[in-house]
């Protein structure tokens, strides 16, 4: 008899749910969140499991990686389409989710989520901690550009090196209260600088000590974050077995919808990770605005602008920058900027 199971992880808790092939329930249980609370309940039907399903979720990877090593057939439901097939049900419970999720398990429906390795885990983590002491230092910057401005202090010519000693100077003749205020923000600036600082210092040492990432930056546009950050969310390039899909992946191609007579593409999706997204717009948009070398990409991308518009530019080469990157990785080379080197590779 063969089994499918449904996992429905919350931080504390799991819900069970197990299913026949004919889709009869056999089990439901709940049990704490930990692979030695869950792999009990699982191994009571063996080798008849022929599936244990879950939401993608933060627990995910980890409660995965658990689970093979248990030998347990772990698979990582992507969230929008769990959503999609759980919609229907009338009451949103635990209970219900797992029992839905074991059916999806039964009847194959679902779309499976590729677990990244430990190490692209790290370094994604290294580049979030990057980016979000980047943002805390430049909300308390203008928290003290916005506040200063009641008092006539205006920071406009100063760089980010001479913003203290500048300001300190133009709160030299303010009364004792707010000069204490400032300095405890100035405090607090620079504390972030310095980690800030610290994150990135250790991005450029993982970059340097990558050939892949050194590959991606002969890509005009393209810097170590692009690089670094492409890498750890593509993780395993095989899992493409097409180039032009990872633009698809990261979600820089048009939504379609057809019904009957209506037929039209939307804006590009959006669908997978928003900071890649972000940094291959960037990167499309320094490599239209600020490169001064000239490439067949950009000359590409000029063209379509003048018949586009700039913005829709930048999603195009952004989603070209994806493909070539990909087909870098895949076949081990660097950029070529000239139609004859293309052809030359083509020909070899």
């Amino acid at each position: 008899m063969t089994v499918f199971i449904g996992l429905d992880i919350s931080l504390d808790e799991t819900h069970i749910c197990v299913v026949d092939e004919d889709g009869k329930t056999l089990k439901e249980t709940k049990v704490m969140t930990e692979p030695e609370a869950i792999a009990p309940v699982l191994r009571c039907f063996g080798d008849d499991i022929k599936r244990v399903g879950f939401e993608a979720s933060s627990l995910s990877p980890w409660l995965s990686n658990e689970l093979i090593k248990l030998g347990f057939p772990a698979i990582i439901v992507e969230t929008r389409h769990m959503a999609s097939a759980l919609g229907a049900m009338r009451n949103k419970t635990d209970k219900n989710d797992a029992r839905g999720l074991a059916q999806m398990m039964r009847t194959g429906w679902y779309r499976s989520v590729h677990v990244k390795s430990d190490n692209s885990h790290r370094l994604r983590i290294l580049l979030t901690n990057r980016r979000i002491l980047k943002r805390k230092f430049l909300d308390v910057e203008n928290a003290i550009r916005g506040t200063l401005k009641v008092f006539g202090v205006k920071m406009t010519r100063t760089t980010r090196g001479r913003f203290e000693q500048d300001l300190m100077v133009k709160l030299a003749e303010a009364d004792p209260m707010l000069r204490e205020m400032t300095q405890s923000m100035l405090e607090a600036r620079r504390t972030l600088l310095e980690q800030h600082n610290r994150c990135h210092k250790l991005v450029l040492k993982a970059v340097r000590e990558d050939d892949v990432c050194r590959r991606f930056m002969t890509v005009p546009g393209v810097g170590p974050i692009t690089a670094l950050a492409f890498k750890t969310t593509i993780d395993d390039p095989t899992r493409f077995k097409k180039s032009k899909t990872v633009g698809a992946h990261l979600g820089l191609t048009p939504k379609r919808y057809q019904s009957g007579t209506v037929d039209y593409e939307g804006r590009i999706s959006k669908c997978g990770d928003p900071e890649m997204r972000t940094l291959l717009y960037e990167a499309a948009s320094s490599l239209l605005t600020r490169v001064q070398s000239w490439s067949v990409l950009k000359a590409w991308g000029m063209s379509l602008q003048k018949r586009a518009g700039k913005r829709r530019a930048n999603v195009a080469v952004a989603r070209k920058l994806s493909v070539i990157l990909h087909r870098m990785w895949v076949d081990g080379t660097e950029f070529m900027a000239s139609r004859d080197e293309l052809n030359a590779a083509t020909a070899a």
